[in-house]
């Protein structure tokens, strides 16, 4: 299926302290239903990234211990830091220990995106193996994933208007590189829109994310007898550690 371009891949994930997550949605949901959601988001991608075949390896980079926690229960590196330097920074770091692990691609992941589909990731990275693809969110106007080839060909630099900073960075590196829209990482979740959105997207694909469908109907409100049938899933992700 990926031809013989076969790229030693690293994805990393940078992850911010569960209880300092989803700030923007403060006047939506409560200080803790924000971290039981960022905390319930991260088991599933985590899972879901593990299972991406143009994927060898995951690291994730991380100040929250519970984060460290769960990612060595289920056997994922972890890139432990004393303090949470932001996402751009947390991924720099990140594809420096890919550098040094002799890494050819680096994959630098969301975690709040979820609808991510490994089938259709590998896809995409399978058709263009030695390009950096830059991955727009749904209104072109940041970024949600970065896949650089070679891991070190420009510094990351996500957040507002970042689409614009990662594509002119590109240019002045000179790599091959091209704007790949991913549906399964268009939507991440930012803004009260985005919450709207993407629980109404997991009410009818809730096995996309399980835990976090079921989080985010619980926040909702209560659902219709017809939304408790769409969500009541068996979750395959395993069973977090004890505390």
């Amino acid at each position: 299926m990926f031809g013989a371009e076969r790229l030693r891949t690293l994805a990393i994930l940078p992850v911010k302290e569960f209880s300092r997550a989803h700030e923007r949605l403060a006047g939506e949901i409560s200080a803790a239903d924000r971290a039981r959601l960022a905390e319930e988001l991260f088991l599933d991608m985590m899972i879901k990234v593990r299972r991406c075949k143009t994927v060898d390896d995951v690291l994730i980079v991380t100040s929250d211990s519970e984060v460290v926690r769960h990612a060595k229960w289920v056997g994922i590196d972890v890139l432990s830091l004393a303090e949470d330097p932001g996402h751009s920074d947390a991924a720099a770091r990140g594809i420096r220990d890919a550098v040094a692990g002799d890494f050819e691609r680096v994959a630098v992941l969301p975690t709040d995106c979820p609808l991510f589909d490994p089938v259709d990731f590998d896809a995409h990275l399978g058709r263009t193996p030695r390009a950096a693809l830059i991955v727009p969110n749904h209104d072109h106007s940041g970024t949600n994933a970065l896949i650089l080839t070679p891991p070190d060909c420009f510094e990351p630099a996500f957040g507002s208007e970042s689409l614009v900073r990662h594509t002119g960075r590109a240019r002045a590196s000179g790599v091959s590189f091209a704007l790949e829209e991913i549906e399964g990482l268009a939507h991440d979740l930012d803004t009260p829109e985005d919450l709207a959105y993407l629980r109404e997207a997991l009410l009818v694909s809730a096995e996309r994310s399980p835990r976090a469908a079921r989080v985010l109907w619980e926040i909702g409100g209560d659902p219709t007898e017809d939304d408790e049938s769409a969500v009541r899933l068996t979750d395959s992700s395993p069973t977090p550690p004890p505390a």
